[in-house]
């Protein structure tokens, strides 16, 4: 994550000129897994959040077309599950935060229609207090600003 916070804020100030980007890439795709998602460091589990750092970055670099895009859009995908909610790993529960990370992700690969996207809005409003407004991590959960601002941005 820091190595997609640096680029995008190199990106911001017109300065990727500054570093080596065919460098910077080859470091972020040695994070990327058999499934074709990403983990933190070299060999660590594939996760949402982290795969879209991965993407995220390889996009500002220009360089996403370095992945399989159709493995990665099925990692993707998998991670919604019956509910219509997403999760970051195989076998978690669903989240709001990942509306995010899973969707960011997804557009960045041209793949958001590999997922029921009127199913993930049904998750996020359900996630939603009807009273004090806000958005929870999952249904009958109490909302907080973090899932809140995910499940507006998702």
């Amino acid at each position: 994550r820091f190595s997609y916070i640096a680029i995008s804020c190199l990106s911001l100030l017109g300065r990727l000129d500054t570093i080596n980007t065919d460098k910077a890439a080859e470091f972020v795709l040695s994070c990327k897994n058999f499934d074709g998602a990403f983990g933190c460091v070299p060999g660590a589990e594939s996760h949402a959040g982290q795969t879209f750092c991965c993407v995220g970055a390889l996009t500002i670099l220009g360089k996403v077309d370095l992945l399989d895009k159709d493995l990665l859009g099925w990692w993707l995908c998998e991670r919604q599950v019956p509910s219509g909610g997403l999760n970051g790993r195989p076998e978690k529960l669903p989240d709001v935060c990942y509306s995010w990370w899973v969707v960011s992700s997804l557009a960045c690969i041209d793949r958001l229609i590999w997922i029921d996207r009127e199913k993930l809005i049904n998750f996020i409003l359900e996630s939603q207090d009807p009273e004090g407004g806000g958005i929870a991590d999952r249904p009958d959960d109490l909302p907080d600003v973090f899932h809140t601002f995910f499940g507006v941005a998702g």
